[in-house]
């Protein structure tokens, strides 16, 4: 099967999100021996309505079947195909502190095709340790490493104050894309596509819709 073309090149970031949501859902309904599914139950396993799947879809094609709904195993195909995640991506890691290291051990990230193949670290106490598997390596070293191992994403996992440069390094090596769990805003250049994981915007948005609903008492 060929890989989907995109309808339209303006895919609202949410869309991106939903879809990553449909995938897991998708994906344990197959393990319980679920193969075809209507729009009306997947979009309650999913917590959004059939229109919202229908419209997030419809970006990439036409898909599900009239008077059947989707067939489970083709629709998790056509989405992976289309979000580009049907195949490994190669990744490294730059600060091997409690979150890096929390990350490395977490198996998930491998079995859903991201491959971390390459620690890096500045602390001359960590470079040379072993950890899950990977020697860390100094950060100096990344050019040579990205183009070797041919890595495309990078995930930083530094302090804040180190994070600018961390990416400094990444995008100098050749990096396609970056991660950035570190807790500061860092500046890439616009080709580099940048995603930010703040634990701490979870902890305020739930402390609002708690007080939200006290407030409602």
């Amino acid at each position: 099967m060929g890989r989907k073309s995109l309808k339209s090149e303006h895919i609202p970031k949410a869309t991106i999100g939903r879809l990553a949501v449909y995938i897991q859902v998708l994906e344990r309904l197959k393990s319980e021996g679920t193969d075809v599914i209507s729009s009306e139950n997947l979009a309650q396993a999913c917590s959004v309505n059939s229109s919202q799947i229908r419209k997030d879809l419809a970006y990439f094609g036409e898909f599900g079947v009239r008077g059947v709904g989707y067939y489970v195993q083709e629709l998790i195909t056509s989405i992976k195909q289309s979000l580009g995640v049907d195949r490994i991506w190669n990744c490294c890691i730059v600060g091997v502190g409690n979150l890096g290291r929390a990350l490395l051990r977490h198996g998930e990230f491998k079995s859903k095709g991201f491959n971390i193949k390459v620690a890096f670290d500045c602390d001359p106490y960590k470079i040379g340790e072993i950890v899950e598997g990977l020697e860390v390596i100094c950060t100096r070293k990344t050019r040579n490493l990205v183009s070797e191992q041919k890595l495309e994403i990078g995930i930083i996992t530094t302090p804040p104050e180190r994070a600018q440069r961390a990416a400094n390094y990444l995008v100098e090596a050749g990096i396609k894309g970056i991660i950035n769990y570190a807790p500061s805003r860092i500046d890439v250049p616009d080709h580099i596509p940048l995603e930010y994981v703040d634990f701490i915007h979870h902890f305020y948005a739930l402390a609002f819709h708690i007080n939200l609903g006290r407030a409602a008492e």
